[in-house]
């Protein structure tokens, strides 16, 4: 069983406060490389200079078995999010590298949304981001695999992109080519361009 098909991750901070940090666990199985695991807010549908990295880390090597750790970053920095963007539907991806080779990508629909009712109905011009709630669509995850030059072959294989079928999600899942999730106006960089969508 290759790398990416031994990693498992599930969230632990599904919903908090939109400045409170993201927690999730890591599971690597019998993995003996040293891998860099990063966190990603999507900042906006409309360019990746919004894309903030919240954390990164190196694991490995790992012994054969189970481990677990948990990967916990700060939130965004609200003053790189544009204003248009802070409220609503956004993504936020964890990627893994391995030698500078992603072989794997998980993306989750983050909703931002007012906990007072009036806010809702009445959001201000200027966003007030310590009212802000996200929640995380924990379940309907976007995991996409890609073949990597482990051993510096040169085989290029294509990507995957995998869902529970039978899971279902209130939000929108059509994509585009080059896009990992069909949010309003797309999200930028859930796919490269040389991975595929089999959805």
């Amino acid at each position: 069983t290759s790398a990416s098909q031994s990693a498992g991750i599930t969230g632990v901070s599904y919903c908090a406060r939109l400045q409170g940090p993201f927690s999730f666990s890591e599971f690597p199985h019998a993995l003996c490389l040293d891998l860099e695991w990063k966190i990603i807010y999507v900042g906006s549908a409309e360019s990746e200079e919004f894309d903030q990295i919240l954390d990164s880390v190196l694991v490995g090597p790992v012994p054969a078995g189970r481990h677990m750790f948990v990967f916990q970053a700060d939130a965004p920095n609200p003053s790189l999010i544009p204003e248009t963007d802070a409220v609503g539907v956004t993504v936020v991806l964890i990627t893994c590298t391995y030698h500078g080779q992603e072989f794997i990508r998980v993306g989750y629909y983050v909703n931002n949304e007012y906990l007072n009712p009036e806010l809702r109905e009445n959001p201000p011009m200027k966003p007030d981001f310590s009212q802000l709630q996200r929640n995380i669509l924990a379940s309907n995850p976007r995991v996409t695999r890609f073949h990597i030059n482990w051993d510096n072959n040169t085989d290029r294989l294509e990507a995957i992109e995998t869902q529970d079928p039978s899971l279902g999600c209130s939000l929108p899942l059509n994509c585009t080519p080059n896009k990992g999730l069909g949010l309003p106006g797309c999200i930028p960089g859930l796919l490269p361009e040389n991975s595929m969508d089999c959805i």
